[in-house]
């Protein structure tokens, strides 16, 4: 039986690429995380692919600890992104969660892809535009300093 048969959405269905990120602030500082990507070094949130079996919540947690080792509940919903990028060629369907905290903790990246944590202001941030992996870094940035909030209520799940 041929994918088309068994699932009538199968592989001929648009299927966007959901990822979650991770607007960690604290003291007026972000948190970045600084990787290598198609060989150079680009910023950005904590942030990955939702994995299979897994809700939206528990993955920004899991991308959060992976990448910077910090263990923390999101506090909500800053956005929902719909991205192409035309590089690769891709869509993106990005979850922006955020964690605001009183105090800095060190980080301790357990992914190996990630070089380093950074707490950067916004205009520090701005300034590495450049550098930073999609727009969507400082979009979500300035989707939180506008306030924009969604509850994780919101967010239904079956898992």
């Amino acid at each position: 039986m041929n994918d088309l048969t068994s699932n009538p959405h199968g592989s001929a269905q648009f299927k966007p690429n959901t990822t979650v990120a991770v607007v960690v602030v604290c003291q007026g500082k972000f948190l970045l995380v600084e990787e290598i990507e198609n060989g150079r070094t680009v910023y950005n949130q904590p942030a990955g692919h939702l994995e299979a079996n897994e809700n939206l919540v528990d993955a920004a947690i899991r991308e959060l600890e992976e990448e910077t080792g910090l263990v923390s509940s999101v506090d909500y919903l800053s956005g929902i992104y719909y991205y192409f990028r035309a590089s690769l060629s891709l869509y993106y369907l990005r979850f922006c969660f955020v964690i605001e905290r009183d105090c800095f903790e060190p980080c301790k990246p357990q992914d190996t892809e990630i070089l380093a944590c950074h707490w950067l202001t916004y205009d520090e941030i701005k300034a590495k535009s450049a550098q930073l992996r999609s727009s969507l870094v400082l979009e979500c940035i300035e989707d939180y300093l506008s306030g924009k909030k969604i509850p994780l209520s919101h967010l239904k799940s079956n898992l």
